[in-house]
């Protein structure tokens, strides 16, 4: 991949923007060097569109007016208009450019922003999972549970880090346990199957839940995610505490089936909201058990290291980095960059 021209990087001021189910975040940077300009979060349901949130929350409150946008979404990019998945906002590059001035927009997936995190940030915003091992300058993989599940790999070559984009959230998840086999019958599906984004996202939990209480034929008395994560934590309710010790567990499995996926010796990081709040959880013994047990190659396994990244705006932060100096990172803009 040719390394970009300075004609062709993306003109200051930049918004960039993190966009998920839930929530979007914004900062606008003036230039290479200088501090970001930073914006309160923004809840998705309170906008119709992605447009209005821009100019209300955003371009009515600065004097900047960027030339270009950088914004992670979360979902695939094809074509022109471009969906979120657990949101009802769609991007369209072109209005963008038509109707708030930009005068060139780059539309990546989220979970590109979280590995361009991953390569940039400094060592303290990652906290060990498990064996503290130093994290080697090879393939990487980050996903995290957020309002979805979001999945990416993340590969060094020729002295550049490439993020690696897909949709490793709705893969099947499937039993092994005895108790998996009594909870997974009443796991919600989706035309028949469940994928780990049915159970290791904010519904998921609670998805979980629900079915742990109807195997143990008994009345659900949680339904937001908050609650069952607080009354797992504190060990005061027996359904919540057994959810998120299934729930780490399986995110231990898919951590490392992506680990094989991508020969990630360079480590498995744990990304978003979800993983920072559970991380008492992490840390316990389930999730590096299920990461590790990987017959025939346990042993590998083993010396493969997991953290969580602990940067509360990690995806602007990886965004930030790609921004001011994209030369250092491969990011295919072919069908997903618009200029005027």
């Amino acid at each position: 991949m040719a390394r970009p021209q300075d004609s062709d990087k993306p003109a200051f001021p930049i918004l960039i923007g993190d966009i998920g189910g839930t929530n979007a975040r914004f900062w606008i940077l003036t230039d290479v060097f200088g501090e970001p300009q930073q914006f309160p979060n923004i809840h998705t349901a309170d906008y119709d569109t992605i447009d209005a949130a821009i100019q209300a929350e955003v371009l009515d409150k600065t004097a900047q007016r960027p030339k270009s946008a950088i914004l992670a979404i979360a979902g695939p990019i094809e074509g022109d208009e471009i969906p979120l998945t657990n949101c009802d906002w769609v991007v369209r590059p072109k209005q963008l450019i038509d109707d708030l001035g930009f005068s060139d927009v780059l539309v990546i997936n989220d979970f590109e922003a979280q590995a361009l995190a991953v390569a940039s940030l400094p060592e303290h915003y990652r906290d060990p999972i498990g064996p503290v091992t130093t994290a080697p300058v090879f393939s990487r993989v980050v996903l995290g549970p957020g309002t979805g599940l979001g999945v990416a790999g993340l590969v060094h070559a020729q002295e550049t880090w490439f993020p690696v984009p897909g949709e490793g959230g709705h893969v099947d998840l499937g039993p092994r346990s005895d108790r998996d086999y009594q909870v997974f019958p009443h796991i919600e599906r989706i035309e028949g199957r469940v994928s780990a984004e049915q159970i290791l996202c904010g519904r998921g939990l609670v998805n979980l839940y629900r079915a742990i209480c109807m195997a143990d034929g008994i009345e659900p008395v949680l339904s937001i995610p908050a609650d069952v994560t607080a009354h797992g934590l504190a060990d005061s309710n027996a359904q919540a505490a057994e959810t998120l010790r299934l729930f780490v567990t399986y995110l231990g499995r898919l951590a490392g089936d992506m680990a094989l996926v991508m020969m990630a010796k360079g480590g498995v990081y744990l990304a978003g909201g979800i993983s920072q709040k559970i991380l008492p959880a992490l840390k316990r013994p389930e999730f590096r058990a299920g990461f590790e047990d990987k017959a025939p190659h346990s042993a590998l396994m083993k010396h493969i290291p997991t953290f969580v990244v602990t940067h509360p705006q990690a995806a602007l932060a990886g965004l930030a980095s790609f921004a001011r100096t994209p030369q250092h990172f491969g990011i295919a803009t072919e069908g997903r960059r618009w200029r005027r």
